[in-house]
């Protein structure tokens, strides 16, 4: 089970927080507020703290999260703090919440791995994507549809997609193929798929379709 640490308890961390704690996740969440971890307690291990303090998240246990959310909006300076201070410890993956587009500058300057500029429905988009392991990125482009990059799925692993049938089989269309270079310091190069193209193992899929189809391939 991943282990997502989430600092803020404002509207959007608090939404991030619940959405993830009701697919499974294990939820670390961190906020000055009393009452908003109160409430939070119910469905995530929620601790009152200062963020800007590198030794109370490592403390908390921030260190050891597959993930963490910086979900801080209105207090830029601690927004910035608690970023920096997530790296500090170690932390492999910091997704930042930013109020403009300078905040988001400053944000990935100071190691940032992810700015996100968000509303409450986007937490609940975040949440899908970060809960299911095989969702690398998601993004919903209309009601019901979406485009997704996933792994490819054990069935299909050593397959050509003509005989994996992928789109008869799971309702998705492959758009391209991200594969990695023989060289590990290149970045994956785009493959766009034909037939007899062989599923390699760690491909990564962009793929389109209904997002109750994409639920269920994940």
């Amino acid at each position: 089970m991943k282990r997502i640490g989430i600092i803020g308890a404002g509207r959007f961390g608090m939404s991030l927080a619940e959405s993830l704690a009701n697919a499974g996740t294990e939820v670390l969440l961190i906020d000055r507020n009393r009452p908003a971890m109160q409430n939070a307690s119910e469905f995530a291990t929620a601790l009152q703290g200062d963020a800007t303090q590198p030794h109370f998240l490592e403390e908390a246990g921030f260190g050891e999260c597959d993930l963490v959310v910086v979900a801080i909006g209105s207090n830029i300076e601690a927004s910035m703090m608690a970023t920096a201070n997530c790296k500090e410890i170690g932390v492999p993956n910091v997704v930042a919440k930013a109020t403009s587009e300078l905040h988001g500058k400053i944000l990935r300057r100071i190691g940032a791995d992810t700015v996100v500029y968000p509303d409450r429905d986007s937490a609940h988009r975040l949440a899908r994507a970060i809960a299911n392991h095989d969702v690398i990125d998601f993004l919903e482009i209309s009601d019901g549809y979406s485009i997704a990059e996933i792994d490819v799925p054990d069935g299909f692993r050593g397959k050509t997609l003509a005989e994996a049938d992928f789109r008869n089989t799971t309702g998705l269309t492959v758009l391209c193929i991200r594969r990695a270079d023989a060289d590990p310091a290149k970045p994956r190069k785009v493959v766009i798929p034909q037939a007899k193209d062989v599923l390699q193992s760690d491909d990564k899929l962009i793929v389109f379709g209904e997002t109750k189809k994409l639920d269920a391939i994940s």
